[in-house]
């Protein structure tokens, strides 16, 4: 999709016609010319045909030769079965590309640019199709004043009450525009981030959705196609809140399988953490326990349902009512807390061009966190997560860290309980703003974190100390000509610095480092990093980017200005296709971080940057909302429920004998105050160590905590004062309204399922004990969702077709009558966890990481601290540096390399999967902030790859040894 992309299939065809190839050639080259004559397939106006991941024939051929071809038939994407999407097996042999375009042209080349267009194409249709704001669709479906709703920016609904302090700030009743310093940092609440819509994103604002709103709530029946779905003449309505049984679903399908007498008990292991004890789970070879307990950090940032730690007061069951469940070992007394809900009520509808819409889904949660990427969960998003964020009484820029560990919550009287910001289950635990669910992997990250924040502050200290007069970078929008010295920054100024800075650490960790990780293949390598850095700018120490640097005297290459450039005109457009898809393609080749922060003026030696602080356009320039106002949706938090990542038990090293495993210590007893107490215990070093070594869970069915199956939950008032987190899981994606499994794919544009057998993996030998445990599996889950006689007059969904354009029925394809699958009643976990056919390296299913392709990159698109307000004006010199840089260049663990261009980069000393590769930011920041882990990251290349494996050539997933961890006892067979 993007110009280069375009540029490089014209040189297809002509690398098609001039060589001369071996039979075989000759038939993905004769594709690839049919390709090229068939043209790009449009991006649809109708939802019900649009692009499933699926390409025609000759698509697959020419980009991935029979393999691609072979599986086509399945309903699982065809980009992931393209040359050079996985790891060597699948490159091809050929001659080296010759000209600078030349390894567009040959196998691997196709496949990986052919990936990066199905991606690119998905995203732009997910944009298109898949923002359901519960403030302003209305708007989005009508349009206002002639203007297409998709590209409208400002809206009334995004708007300050009058109930905020900030109202008569903002504008009150007229026009409301933020400025001073309510837009100078991230604000507690998260309002302001946007200029002209104050309240976008803010503590909160309703969850959005990334499906329609009449496809939200099933098991209430609300629509034909929804009743057909999920009822037959038979049975009546299968589903409901605990229907098939949540208990039955999490003992069957999720309990991980132990070893006789392992000492696993449960998950808690032995009460000497020195034992043998072990709890077996299936072992992901390319991802760490940093990974699992990185993304809870993420999570508490992000969103949240609870208030202070609680749902709806009162209590309700969870299941367990058959005989087959409780012989499982479920718990018919178990309770939970409701779901808390914020509109209740019938929602409203609208007519528009002859069709019927609702204008909200039939209810809405908050997000009681703000939905920036902010760092909320360390810095707060209310008044009263704020006073539990503790300031260094020393120097009020810091974080509170006494002897290098955060220090505790305050505990509160029984008399003033009522109004204490802790609540009773988080007393012992370290001081944090969003302080739920606490346990080692949270408090690891925090104490990292607030160590960063407080490192930096050092740092800028030393500048206040060395360059008093020297220009900070940083000025106040109210007074924008006032240089503002170190010397001159306050406490308050450099603690806001710092948190930006932090932020987009964070955020650059996340983006270009665990999910690179979490998605192991080139393909994905490439999309992360152009989501960051941009298409055009990768490896710029490259001799082709680095000469076109040179020419243009930009810091930018040429494709990557032209991309920003194209961008921001697009995105000014009143056309929905140019406004938003073509904005999305462009702002891949520029990147999106730091989009349109810059505002060139004049040619050559006059040439100028004219980016005006005091200019809403330019500090707000850079923002793309697509016409739905930002906040996560609903569905998002529905496919981060990643339990199986985390072990039962953590193998405790010590750093000083990396490769020998101490300790097994229960990560039950690392929960609430227990992090505590364990944090103290090992130290900050030797819990990142074990955690960096360690391997993490498959997200399968059959592989879920079995102490989180059985997690004590003391402070609620119920007969077994504990919970099944599986059940829970279940029960609040049917609460809040999440689709079940295949309508929610049908939704998002990917094709739908016919039975539970697709969920087998057809790449594997029938017959070999893999698929014969996943076919095991199928049967497992059909013997709780059951079968029924289908009606083939019963049209079960209006989002998609069938491949030859018929209504997808009852039937699936079977006769009518016929005993077919209840498929469409699999929950969406047991769902998205059953998905054995994957994308080589993908931690994740596909049907989850396609709610990231649109999430992840409007996260960025939306935030202009991402954007165009990423500048020094903000983040101060030293912190626009520190982001670009990782960190300090003068501390970079190599020499510095200095490219073609004279800038000097901090990279490893070799590549990796073929890539030259910055020294990443998690790695640069473990090593300033836990100094005694240098020696062991020094052969580290991602801090979430298992610190002791061997990366192998091009994308290996083997668990060997790198060289120097031979004898860890994790390789043994």
């Amino acid at each position: 999709m993007t110009a280069k992309h375009l540029f490089v299939l014209f040189f297809v065809t002509s690398l098609c016609v001039c060589h001369s190839f071996a039979e075989e050639q000759k038939s993905e080259n004769m594709a690839c010319i049919d390709m090229v004559k068939a043209g790009f397939r449009p991006i649809d106006d109708n939802r019900q045909t649009r692009f499933l991941g699926k390409v025609a024939s000759d698509t697959a051929l020419c980009r991935g030769g029979e393999k691609a071809t072979a599986f086509r038939y399945t309903p699982w994407v065809d980009w992931s079965n393209y040359w050079a999407s996985g790891d060597s097996a699948s490159l091809k042999e050929g001659e080296e590309a010759i000209t600078i375009l030349g390894e567009h042209l040959k196998p691997n080349g196709r496949g990986i640019d052919g990936s990066l267009m199905d991606l690119e194409y998905q995203r732009v249709e997910l944009i298109k199709f898949n923002l359901f704001d519960n403030y302003t669709y209305e708007e989005f479906i009508k349009g206002r004043s002639g203007k297409d709703g998709s590209t409208i920016k400002q809206w009334d609904a995004m708007r300050l009450d009058a109930t905020s302090p900030y109202y008569d700030q903002v504008g009150g009743a007229g026009i409301q525009l933020c400025g001073g310093e309510l837009i100078r940092y991230r604000t507690l609440t998260g309002i302001c981030n946007d200029l002209i819509n104050p309240k976008m994103g803010s503590t909160g604002t309703d969850f959005a959705r990334n499906v329609d709103f009449e496809s939200t709530f099933p098991r209430l029946g609300k629509t034909e196609v929804a009743r057909n779905r999920h009822s037959d003449a038979e049975h009546g309505m299968r589903i409901d809140l605990l229907t098939p049984d949540p208990q039955l679903i999490s003992r069957k399908l999720f309990t991980r399988r132990q070893s006789a007498d392992n000492g696993c008990n449960d998950g808690m292991g032995a009460s000497d953490p020195s034992s043998s004890a072990e709890c077996d789970y299936l072992k992901a070879p390319f991802f760490n326990v940093l990974a699992a307990f990185w993304i809870q950090f993420m999570t508490h940032d992000w969103f949240s349902h609870l208030q202070e730690g609680r749902n709806a007061r009162g209590y309700t069951d969870v299941g367990c009512k058959s005989e087959e469940a409780q012989a499982l070992g479920c718990r018919p007394e178990d309770q939970i807390e409701p779901s808390l809900f914020d509109q209740t009520s019938e929602p409203g509808r609208f007519q528009h061009n002859n069709k019927q819409y609702l204008n909200r889904a039939f209810k809405t949660t908050q997000n009681t966190v703000t939905a920036w990427w902010d760092a909320s969960q360390i810095y707060g998003y209310d008044d009263i997560s704020l006073q539990r964020v503790l300031r260094d009484p020393e120097d009020n820029a810091k974080l509170a860290m006494p002897s290098g560990y955060l220090p505790l919550l305050a505990s509160c009287s029984e008399s003033t309980l009522g109004d204490c910001p802790v609540q009773p289950q988080w007393q012992g635990q370290e001081a944090a703003a969003f302080p739920d669910n606490w346990n080692i992997g949270l408090s690891f990250y925090h104490n990292l974190f607030v160590r960063e924040h407080n490192y930096f502050v050092d740092q800028f200290r030393a500048l206040q100390g060395s360059s008093p007069d020297a220009d900070s970078g940083l000025r106040n929008p109210s007074a924008p000509e006032k240089v503002i010295t170190y010397q001159q920054v306050t406490d308050e100024e450099l603690y806001q610095a710092a948190r930006l800075v932090v932020s987009a650490m964070i955020a650059k960790i996340h983006t270009i480092e665990w999910t690179t990780q979490l998605l192991y293949n080139d393909p994905m390598y490439r999309a992360m990093n152009s989501n960051w850095f941009g298409l055009f700018n990768l490896e710029e120490g490259s001799r082709v980017s680095a000469a076109i640097r040179k020419i243009t005297q930009n810091d930018e290459n040429f494709f990557s200005r032209a991309s920003d450039w194209l961008a921001g005109l697009f995105g000014g457009s009143d056309k929905a296709e140019t406004a938003n898809s073509w904005y999305s393609v462009f702002a891949s080749g520029a990147g999106i971080f730091g989009l349109q922060n810059t505002r060139p003026e004049g040619m050559l030696w006059w040439e100028k940057d004219a980016w005006d602080i005091t200019n809403p356009e330019h500090v707000n320039g850079g923002v793309n909302h697509f016409g739905s106002p930002f906040n996560f949706p609903e569905e998002f938090t529905s496919v981060y429920r990643l339990h199986p990542l985390v072990p039962d038990l953590i193998e405790m090293r010590d750093y000083h004998s990396a490769n020998e495993i101490g300790d097994k210590v229960a990560v039950l007893d690392t929960v609430r105050a227990g992090a505590t107490a364990q944090m103290r215990r090992y130290g900050l070093e030797n819990w990142a160590l074990a955690m960096g070594r360690q391997r993490l869970g498959v997200l399968h069915l059959q592989n879920h905590p079995r102490f989180l199956q059985n997690l004590p939950m003391p402070h609620l008032d119920t007969p077994s004062q504990k919970i099944d987190v599986v059940a829970l899981d279940i029960i609040r994606d049917r609460e809040r309204g999440v689709p079940r499994f295949n309508e929610f794919r049908r939704q998002i544009g990917l094709k739908t399922l016919t039975s539970f057998d697709d969920f087998v993996d057809r790449r594997l030998d029938p017959g070999s004990p893999a698929r014969m445990a996943q076919e095991q599996v199928v049967n497992d889950i059909r013997s709780i969702y059951g079968t029924h006689t289908c009606d083939a007059s019963k049209v079960i969904s209006d989002v998609q077709l069938n491949d030859d354009g018929s209504p997808i029925n009852d039937c699936h394809g079977a006769p009518d009558g016929s005993v077919v699958d209840n498929i469409e009643d699999v929950d969406l976990a047991v769902g998205w966890l059953a998905e054995y056919t994957r994308p080589h390296g993908f931690a994740i299913s596909e049907t989850q990481f396609h709610i990231f392709i649109i999430n992840a990159s409007r996260r960025l698109f939306s935030d202009r601290f991402f954007t165009s307000s990423y500048r020094p004006e903000f983040y101060s010199s030293l912190g626009y540096d520190w982001v670009m840089n990782n960190g300090p260049l003068s501390e970079c663990p190599y020499e510095l390399e200095t490219s073609n261009d004279g800038i000097q980069q901090c990279n490893e000393p070799r590549q990796s999967n073929g890539h030259t590769i910055a020294v990443s930011p998690l790695k640069r920041l473990l090593m300033r902030n836990v100094p005694e882990l240098r020696e062991e990251l020094m052969p580290v290349v991602n801090v979430f790859d298992p610190w002791a494996r061997d990366r192998g050539e091009y994308y290996s997933l083997e668990w060997t040894p790198r060289k120097g961890a031979e004898l860890d006892p994790a390789f043994r067979p």
